[in-house]
């Protein structure tokens, strides 16, 4: 059996396991490679809860120091918190400390650019450039700049998002919800944000101490607490983020989840409503989204998968909203990356201001069911797979930008080799289950005849 890698250096940042490959030397070195990238000046850091975050924080801020920059430390806060800090404080860049959805073992290190965005493509190869060269700048001791902690800034999120949103507005009843932080970096900072926004709030894990009381990634199977507690409390609706809370998914009044690509939907429908404009999403996100922008007569895009791929397309076509369909909110007013916290703040000015339920919303809405595949694939077998399902394929419309997705008139394929792991993706979308698992065994059988 082929071991599993514990150490992933890619464009999207450098993750590992801790006491494994992801060491305190790789970690300096990383970041000493960071800070020879921008040049010397501010970068933000932030982390989550992990147990291994003071660890990995303390190499990270060695080897920026040692580069000449000067380090502005929000300690525990969710990912977009830094990418927003990075612009308010008009800093040099920022080095997000987490490993998402991975298990409590892993860690990893997220790069921002200047913007607050993540490195595009072309960036993130010039600091692997830089990183695999080893030749990086550094600074005698009496240059070295200091670390300013920065305590407000869980303030100053939720005051960004206030500020362009606002409480939401009064009525007979306040909304109740329902809050599962899975103990991690959204910990304190969502249930203060619910509260202000003018809402009651009853949480679950919530407990900022690094421990995984569920599998972090917030998928309907993951979510069993969160939906007792939704329906134990007679909440209107329930919310769960990931470590990191860059994403968001939604548990129904009912305690049903609704699956994390209807956050978006909720979501856009609300600005939508509001400020009808372009949307942006991915080629795997789900057609509902055609459905809500066809609601207001707006164009929707579809960009490659990846956040960074999302946000330039948002920015080539003016969009209002954007995002992907892992629970990813993007919303440009406010933070140009995916914010659970926007997410929240969004959904429920659409509860109070429709006074529907979640079930009553999404009862506009088609439903679809999507399921996904992965298979082991060799990096050079990938091409021949693309061009076997593209001959397969050959009389539907297509879309080649990222792998092949083939659209027929009443589902999509869509099969694409992974950015950051081994394998090969198999998504399927259909109005039925049974319609969306016999395009996918059929495809499945010819993927797996090209491995052998």
């Amino acid at each position: 059996m082929r071991a599993i890698p514990t150490l992933k250096i890619s464009i999207s940042g450098v993750r590992g396991v801790i006491g494994d490959s992801l060491t305190p030397g790789l970690l300096t070195r990383f970041a000493q490679a960071f800070g020879t990238y921008v040049g010397s000046g501010a970068i933000v850091i932030g982390r989550d809860t992990r147990t291994s975050g003071e660890m990995v924080r303390q190499a990270l801020i060695a080897g920026l120091l040692s580069s000449g920059c000067r380090v502005i430390d929000l300690d525990v806060c969710p990912v977009p918190t830094v990418q927003l800090m990075v612009r308010q404080r008009h800093a040099q860049g920022g080095v997000a400390i987490t490993a998402s959805h991975n298990p409590a073992e892993w860690n990893a290190l997220k790069f921002v650019n200047s913007e607050g965005l993540f490195l595009s493509a072309g960036q993130a190869r010039e600091l692997l450039d830089i990183y695999h060269q080893g030749d990086y700048t550094k600074v005698a001791g009496g240059e070295m700049r200091g670390v300013e902690p920065l305590t407000l800034a869980l303030d100053a999120h939720i005051n960004a998002i206030i500020s362009s949103i606002g409480a939401l507005p009064r009525t007979a009843r306040k909304l109740k919800v329902a809050l599962d932080s899975c103990n991690g970096a959204g910990s304190l900072v969502a249930p203060q944000l619910i509260e202000v926004l003018g809402a009651e709030v009853v949480t679950i894990n919530t407990t900022p101490d690094g421990s995984f009381p569920r599998d972090a990634e917030p998928t309907p199977e993951n979510l069993t607490g969160l939906r007792q507690l939704v329906k134990k409390s007679g909440a209107d609706i329930g919310f769960a983020q990931d470590m990191d809370a860059d994403r968001l998914a939604v548990v129904a009044e009912t305690g049903e989840p609704i699956g994390e690509d209807y956050t978006l939907a909720l979501a856009a429908r609300y600005v939508l409503s509001k400020t009808p404009g372009a949307v942006v999403t991915n080629l795997s996100t789900t057609s509902a989204m055609d459905d809500v922008a066809r609601l207001f007569n707006c164009p929707l895009y579809r960009s490659k998968i990846g956040e960074a791929n999302v946000t330039e397309m948002m920015r080539q076509v003016g969009a209002v909203i954007g995002g992907e369909g892992n629970g990813g909110v993007i919303y440009p007013r406010i933070n140009f990356c995916r914010d659970s916290l926007v997410g929240m703040a969004l959904i429920l000015h659409l509860l109070t201001e429709t006074g529907r339920t979640v079930t009553e919303i999404l009862g506009d809405l088609p439903r679809y069911k999507m399921i996904k595949e992965k298979l082991e694939c060799p990096s050079n077998k990938i091409g021949e797979i693309l061009k076997m399902v593209r001959g397969e394929y050959a009389g539907h419309q297509m879309d080649l930008q990222d792998g092949v997705k083939i659209i027929f008139k009443d589902a999509w394929l869509h099969v694409r080799g992974s950015n950051t792991e081994p394998i090969i993706r198999l998504v399927v979308e259909a109005r039925d289950e049974t319609r969306a698992r016999q395009i996918l065994d059929g495809v499945f059988e010819r993927v797996a005849r090209v491995l052998r």
